[in-house]
């Protein structure tokens, strides 16, 4: 098919809100690490899929899936050690208590899960989420995610659901003073929780992503993390890190986004770079709450934990580590994010640079002293970067922050053309 073809077949065939990137949509035929090839052949430098963790068609992981495919495909019914080799390679890259995992298909299906034990442990169920947050598409992550059930369409959030400020250090009132930041946004927090502890209401607990990426790549005070959850564990709650964007090395600095912090989670929820594009999903907590979650009623997921996901995970995480994927998002992050900010001398346009190792913001403002966001000029950039070759997408809740977040093997020479190309675009500006 012509991509006119494909687009109009996909018009008729699926359903009208499931989006396309671009104005131009592209129509990839094959990937390669960080690049991408559209149907004529032309060559795309990836800055945008953090699902392919390792790169797209990673041969490891590619040949890990198809060697176990050609043996033996099953579900946790049956006693086999891939599954028990993963979540001891998987454990041991988590703080302690953090020592039990269950595996799911998804992100979505992971923060589902992690509910459910928060709230077999707690014996309650009201939730306190941060502002922007998105968690997944189920029906009941919809309710705890206001990036949806705020947005169009959505209806709110339920009763139980408590919806604090995003704790977002360039936008703040307090902006350039972090203590008032930190204890005006850890107000709002305990604001909630004696609400709560006034309505004889106990708390089930506090989820938050390590570095909310919809919300606009956002990097979390640490002293404001350290208090909510010295807050939230005080009042009977648990904390749950939702680490399906940071995980797996990508901040560089760490290995999991909430170590970033000095805390540890009661609960951490993973997804998108675990499979690299196989659909993984993960929980993992501690024997305490797992033996709470024990109550009688089975947990079972028919593809959850299979032999061939266990196989592709393994692969991932060898791919991950004997690389050294973590040390190098550090090292290529540091010079992605200084370039970054030597453009920012220069345009106007271009407010804050924040984030950590290869999950970087770019947030592009009419005025730095308003802080107008600049919407359209971010609309434009993202598709005058895609006919360039180069593929990012925007976040934020005005939908004006550069989300840059590629496949980890981007190299120092994809950033001097990432950069080259941004600043030609950013002319104008």
């Amino acid at each position: 098919m012509s991509k006119t073809e494909t687009i109009a077949t996909r018009q008729r065939l699926l359903g009208r809100n499931l989006s396309i990137a671009y104005n131009n949509p592209v129509k990839i035929a094959r990937g390669s690490m960080q690049y991408l090839y559209d149907e004529d052949g032309t060559k795309y430098l990836d800055a945008y899929n953090n699902v392919a963790h390792v790169g797209h068609c990673n041969p490891r992981v590619v040949q890990a899936g198809q060697q176990q495919m050609a043996i033996l495909n099953t579900n946790t019914r049956y006693l086999h050690d891939l599954i028990n080799r993963f979540a001891e390679r998987l454990t041991s890259t988590l703080p302690a208590p953090l020592r039990v995992c269950f595996f799911v298909n998804s992100g979505s299906e992971a923060n589902e899960l992690a509910l459910r034990l928060a709230r077999a442990h707690t014996k309650a169920r009201d939730l306190i989420v941060l502002e922007h947050a998105y968690h997944g598409n189920t029906t009941t992550l919809i309710n705890v995610s206001p990036y949806k059930h705020d947005g169009p369409g959505g209806e709110g959030p339920p009763s139980w659901v408590h919806k604090v400020p995003l704790p977002d250090v360039y936008r703040s009132v307090h902006r350039g003073d972090e203590t008032a930041t930190v204890e005006a946004y850890l107000n709002s927090v305990r604001d909630v929780i004696q609400r709560l502890s006034d309505g004889h209401t106990p708390l089930s607990g506090f989820l938050a992503e390590s570095m909310p990426s919809v919300a606009g790549q956002i990097v979390l005070p640490p002293a404001y993390v350290r208090g909510v959850y010295d807050a939230v564990r005080a009042a009977g709650g648990v904390c749950i890190a939702d680490e399906v964007q940071t995980g797996y090395g990508r901040i560089g600095t760490h290995f999991w986004g909430f170590e970033s912090y000095d805390v540890v989670p009661d609960i951490v929820v993973l997804g998108k770079p675990m499979g690299n594009g196989h659909p993984i999903g993960a929980v993992v907590t501690s024997a305490e709450i797992a033996d709470s979650f024990d109550n009688g009623m089975e947990f079972f997921s028919t593809f959850g934990g299979n032999t061939v996901s266990c196989a592709i995970g393994l692969a991932v995480l060898d791919e991950v580590l004997e690389n050294d994927l973590q040390a190098h998002a550090v090292a290529v992050g540091n010079v992605l994010k200084s370039s970054l900010n030597e453009l920012m001398k220069t345009h106007e346009i271009i407010g804050d640079v924040r984030g950590s190792g290869l999950f970087l913001g770019v947030e592009l403002v009419r005025d730095r002293i308003t802080l107008e966001p600049a919407t359209s000029e971010a609309d434009f950039v993202v598709n005058a970067m895609r006919e360039r070759q180069v593929l990012f997408g925007t976040d934020g809740p005005f939908h004006n922050v550069l989300k840059i977040r590629p496949p980890m093997p981007f190299s120092e020479k994809d950033v001097e053309r990432l950069v080259a190309t941004l600043e030609s675009v950013l002319r104008k500006y």
